[in-house]
Formats: structure tokens, sequence, C-alpha cells
């Protein structure tokens, strides 16, 4: 379902990714806790997603290689918190010529967004196994930022044209789950 959800992407194109937010959080995974690395665009769109064992170097370069394909592009700009391997994971995988930034300040979108995911798993009380937990995080990222109202950031929509554009994103993933 994440992989067909992720054709219908909001802010998919250059213009809307020239600056990536990213960072990870923590979730517990069969009692041990996991790295959950995400990015996403100035927009607050979903880029990419990853569960890691390890919050290391090699951790952060697969991350960034992944988000790299999924986007199809190199950003512009990246903000990061100040992890000591985002540096050099930005510099050899998306290149010398994407400004790197950190603040802890800057990244304060990217971890208003973690609530989601961390609201949905607190109840959930963990994971018992890292695929399951690597599909759950997949998935229910992609669907909360294919559910979105807005196609970017502080874009207004109208509370009457709300319900109708929810629905029309509902019956597309009804079509998707029926087809999965």
């Amino acid at each position: 379902m994440g992989e067909a959800l992720r054709k219908w992407r909001h802010g998919t194109g250059r213009s809307s990714g020239q600056s990536w937010y990213a960072d990870e959080t923590y979730l517990k995974v069969q009692g041990r806790w996991c790295y959950l690395y995400r990015a996403i665009d100035r927009d607050g769109s979903l880029i990419d997603m990853m569960l890691s064992a390890t919050r290391d170097i090699r951790a952060a370069q697969r991350f960034f290689r992944s988000a790299r394909s999924v986007a199809g592009f190199v950003p512009d700009r990246g903000t990061t918190d100040g992890h000591n391997s985002y540096p050099r994971a930005i510099r050899s995988t998306l290149g010398r010529n994407v400004r790197h930034r950190t603040s802890v300040y800057l990244n304060n979108r990217l971890e208003q967004d973690h609530q989601g995911t961390k609201g949905r798993i607190r109840c959930m009380r963990g994971f018992k196994e890292h695929d399951a937990a690597n599909r759950f995080c997949r998935e229910h990222d992609e669907l909360r930022n294919f559910l979105r109202s807005r196609s970017r950031d502080n874009q207004y929509v109208p509370a009457s044209r709300r319900p109708r554009r929810f629905l029309h994103h509902a019956r597309i993933v009804i079509g998707i789950m029926q087809i999965v």
C-alpha cells in the first residue's frame, strides 16, 4: 500500500523540495530502541523514511541515498540537528553543493511532524518485529502525507472543501487497499 500511495504524493517535483529537513526519532522494537530516520520538504510533505537499528554514519548515508532516489533530485539545502554523522553523510551522498544547516530551532517543523507517528505507536506499545515496524512506519507516513488537506505549508483550505477533499483521497486509498 505504501508503494502505491507513493505515486500519489503531494509535493512531487523539483520546486517543492528545494529544502529538506532530516531527523531521527526513537522507537521500541523487540524491547530495544531503533531509529526512525525521516525527511520532509519545506512544505511538510514526506520525502522518505527509514527504520534502522543503528544511529551512525552508515545509516545516515543509507537514508540520504534512499531519499535521493525517491525524490529523484538533490536538494539545495539540508537542515538537520547537530548529530555528528549528518555533515559527512550529506557531503558524501548528496554532494558538496548542498548547503547544510545544523540548527535545533530550524528543524522544529520535523520535530512536530514526528508527533503523528509517535502518537500512533505509543498506544501500540512498540513492535515485536523489525519488518513489521518498518512496514507500519512507511505506510503510516505515506497515508498521513496523502490524507493531508493541504499540499503546502500554510495553505488556506476553506472548511467547505476539506470534507470533499478528504473523501476524494479516502476513495483513492480504499481503491488501493482493494487492489493490494
